[in-house]
């Protein structure tokens, strides 16, 4: 749908690079008295992408929100991606959503037929996730911004949190990283060595994989014993990774030319093209991160790139890391094998 006012020209910032750094949070949240309840599983606390609260043995709640101003000016497809995002934390846990409630802020220059689009993006992807929006609420102000509140369930025993991985696993990354960096260099309409036509197929290309669901990707993971899971998304892989080699005491090594990226990225970053999101995680991450061997500024600015609605990251036993693979790649031919976690070295992530 086209529409008269560009909706990426009525925010500052776009999707998950709006996204407040990791470190800020940590500072923002620091002092707070909580309640505890052995009920909750997981918290805010965990730094991880949703709540987790037992319901009883064999059910428990799956919660998370998240929202952000357009990455893209077709308001469909922009609903459809912000879903999609929201929907991922789920996945994450390796639960199902099931509920929903639309978040909206509009500002005054946009007009109905806009708004209606962007909803009935959200719903298109909720319903291919099988979960239900049962409402929301919507306010004026001065961006356009749209994300949803979701709930899923999982088993209990079955819940995948970020801070799980164990020496010896293998990391497996099922979505190609690049998306920040690509998507600030289409909106400032430089992208290195692309005519006309490449660009417009690069930018359906990076679309289309932020408006696909992890969906696929979860239901092969839970069919294996999963360590730890987590999405790469705001905070980037590194920014991610930093919180899970973290929170499961262990070092992990990403192997960079076994990472999987969009290509025209490291033209973009070479250009000096990047989100301001990516500094954030820099200067959140980069204290925990040993670069070994000769590995380039763009590549790691690539590993630094806020993603929106990137895929799901899995520490996986090295004895099944094989076969999920070879089961992945029939749903998401895009995964790949990315690097491997071993006991604390001197480093919580490791670059070779």
């Amino acid at each position: 749908m086209e529409t008269e006012v560009k909706l990426t020209k009525l925010a500052s910032c776009a999707g998950c690079g709006a996204k407040v750094g990791a470190g800020t949070l940590v500072h923002l949240l620091e002092g707070f008295r909580t309640h505890t309840d052995p009920r909750l599983i997981v918290g805010y606390d965990k730094s991880d992408d949703a709540s987790v609260y037992v319901l009883d043995d064999k059910t428990a709640l799956v919660q998370t929100t998240d929202f952000f101003p357009p990455i893209v000016d077709d308001p469909f497809l922009y609903g459809q991606i912000a879903a999609a995002n929201a929907l991922s934390d789920v996945y994450a846990m390796g639960g199902e959503p099931r509920l929903a409630l639309n978040i909206m802020c509009i500002p005054d220059s946009m007009d109905k037929e806009t708004v209606q689009e962007i909803l009935r993006g959200g719903y298109d992807k909720a319903y291919e996730a099988g979960a239900i929006i049962t409402g929301g609420h919507t306010i004026h102000g001065a961006e356009p911004i749209y994300g949803l509140a979701v709930s899923g369930f999982v088993h209990p025993d079955k819940v995948l949190t970020n801070s799980g991985a164990k020496p010896g696993d293998v990391l497996i990354l099922t979505k190609p990283l690049g998306i920040g960096i690509l998507t600030t260099a289409l909106k400032a309409g430089i992208v290195p060595d692309v005519d006309e036509q490449q660009a417009a197929d690069l930018e359906k290309r990076i679309f289309a994989q932020m408006a696909t669901l992890n969906r696929a990707a979860r239901d092969v993971m839970v069919r294996y014993p999963v360590h730890s899971c987590t999405d790469i998304t705001g905070f980037a892989l590194l920014g991610h990774s930093f919180e899970m080699a973290q929170g499961s005491g262990v070092t992990i090594h990403i192997e960079t030319a076994r990472v999987p990226y969009h290509k025209e990225a490291a033209a973009c970053a070479e250009m000096g093209l990047i989100p301001a999101g990516a500094y954030r995680n820099r200067d959140y991450a980069e204290h925990g991160v040993l670069v070994r061997g000769d590995i380039s500024r763009s590549m790691q600015d690539i590993l630094y790139d806020p993603q929106t609605s990137g895929g799901l990251m899995m520490a996986v036993p090295k004895e099944c890391a094989s076969a999920l693979l070879d089961e992945l790649h029939e749903a998401v031919p895009a995964a790949a094998r990315i690097g491997y976690v071993t006991e604390p070295e001197e480093a919580a992530i490791i670059l070779e």
